[in-house]
């Protein structure tokens, strides 16, 4: 299973966005976030125009909203407006920001390379966005609180049961 998001661009007044399951986090300092994206997509183009992009993640009740976004194209229809897609104001950059998003990241786009048919692009996370009472005190999502949406492949989404969350200590499992 791979955490669902959805990738936000805009530029030259056309905004769009589209599911991502291929991303994840790749360094602290400076803070680096990279995203997988098909050249042929709109949003490649929107993100390669104007040097930044959105990456917001959803929880399992939005799965609907997921895949809607992830089966359309943003050439053919406005996304936003097609599936009333509420968006907040970002604060460091121009890209749509979801309403519905438990934590969304901003970001700069630092890198962009190719790899087989698809281009991996970095960004430096300028902005963090993170409904706050969803998390717990050290910053890891309560799931008592929300669900994260995970896509299987196959237009197939799951979530995970809270109560088969364990924390092992690095100090006693790391050393073995």
């Amino acid at each position: 299973p791979r955490l669902a998001t959805i990738v936000t661009a805009q530029a030259k007044g056309k905004e769009n966005a589209m599911a991502v399951a291929w991303h994840t986090s790749i360094s602290f300092k400076p803070t680096l976030y990279g995203i997988s994206i098909s050249p042929e997509r709109l949003t490649y183009q929107l993100i390669v125009d104007s040097k930044e992009f959105g990456v917001n993640f959803l929880p399992f009740e939005a799965a609907k909203l997921i895949a809607s976004v992830g089966g359309s194209g943003g050439q053919e229809i406005d996304k936003f407006q097609r599936f009333n897609i509420a968006k907040s104001k970002p604060t460091k950059t121009s890209v749509p920001i979801l309403e519905a998003a438990y934590a969304a990241y901003e970001c700069k786009l630092v890198d962009d390379r190719g790899y087989g048919d698809h281009r991996w692009l970095v960004g430096e996370i300028v902005a963090v966005h993170m409904m706050t009472e969803v998390f717990a005190p050290e910053e890891t999502l309560d799931l008592n609180k929300v669900s994260p949406a995970l896509y299987l492949g196959d237009e197939r989404y799951i979530t995970v049961a809270k109560d088969t969350v364990t924390r092992l200590d690095r100090q006693v499992y790391g050393r073995r």
